[in-house]
């Protein structure tokens, strides 16, 4: 037995919501809106000309990438900026002009969060009354995002992530939110060492999410590289699953990867149990007439039904 694989790829769209919009793209760069600041950063995919380049005049940051690692230098258009509060739904979050191109989120992923809040809602709503809180671990956790909206959801939480940095940017984001004194561990760890002294103590969680990088460092040194590890990493987070888990979410950005081969990597992790395997990528969507779309990254989600 194993799950079954969704015979279709599925687009997950992100459209603008309060705090963001893609505005415009073209000519290798797209121009967003986070919150009140205009952005125009780096994106080799878009091909195609601008279709608003009046937008393009004014805006309040661009990064002016230095290498192909997306590392570079952020230019603005008045004084320096540095945070500024955003959100999405629950979860409040500080936008930040990250060496990395990105700020300190990726607005793509609010797919990924609509998707993890409904099952988390979905679990407390089926459970009996004055049942416990699902336990729920986000690996590679970032500034804490998902972490968030699953506490937000009712979820008991355990944020990993290797950056002592991040980590403390997502406490900071916690309360933000008011969410503070949510049943959130913070933690930092490799995901590696931490998930296989979780599967060594028996730990299980109803719903387990991992965005890893195509490449990354532990805080003692240790070196991620996901062809080759992301292989056992899934099949330890497997043996996390509780009996009655209901969902694994795997997200990829890497190059080679694809949704597909998430799916099927997934598929080989979870033998032994049933449900479906939905995959596909995320991607952006204009805010304008011409509603250009943008893929962006590639995840494979377990469901249990």
């Amino acid at each position: 037995m194993s799950p079954a694989i969704a015979a279709n790829a599925e687009t997950v769209r992100t459209r603008a919501w309060a705090d963001y919009a893609l505005l415009d793209s073209g000519d290798g760069r797209k121009l967003e809106r986070y919150g009140r600041f205009t952005v125009v950063r780096p994106e080799p995919q878009c091909f195609w000309s601008p279709a608003r380049p009046e937008l393009w005049a004014n805006p309040d940051a661009v990064f002016d990438p230095t290498d192909e690692d997306e590392a570079g230098r952020w230019r603005f258009g008045g004084a320096a900026l540095d945070r500024f509060d955003l959100g999405w739904g629950a979860a409040r979050f500080a936008g930040r002009f990250t060496p990395f191109r990105h700020l300190a989120f990726f607005p793509e992923q609010a797919g990924n969060w609509e998707w993890l809040d409904a099952r988390l809602r979905g679990l407390r709503s089926s459970s009996p009354k004055g049942g416990s809180a699902p336990r729920f671990l986000n690996l590679f956790g970032y500034t804490g995002v998902a972490s968030l909206v699953a506490a937000a959801a009712g979820a008991e939480v355990t944020h990993v992530d290797a950056s002592k940095k991040s980590v403390a940017y997502a406490r900071e984001n916690a309360t933000l939110s008011g969410l503070e004194d949510a049943p959130v561990r913070w933690i930092v760890e490799d995901a590696r060492k931490y998930v296989a002294r979780e599967v060594r103590r028996g730990s299980k969680y109803q719903g387990i999410i991992l965005d890893p990088p195509k490449y990354g460092r532990g805080p003692t040194g240790e070196v991620w590289r996901l062809f080759e590890d992301l292989p056992g990493l899934l099949t330890d987070c497997a043996a996390l699953l509780a009996d009655d888990a209901d969902f694994l979410l795997v997200n990829g950005y890497a190059a080679r990867v694809s949704g597909l081969s998430l799916a099927h990597l997934t598929r080989q992790a979870l033998a032994g149990r049933s449900g479906v395997i939905d995959w596909g990528e995320l991607a952006l969507v204009e805010d304008s007439e011409r509603a250009a779309e943008i893929g962006l990254s590639f995840f494979a989600r377990w469901r249990a039904k």
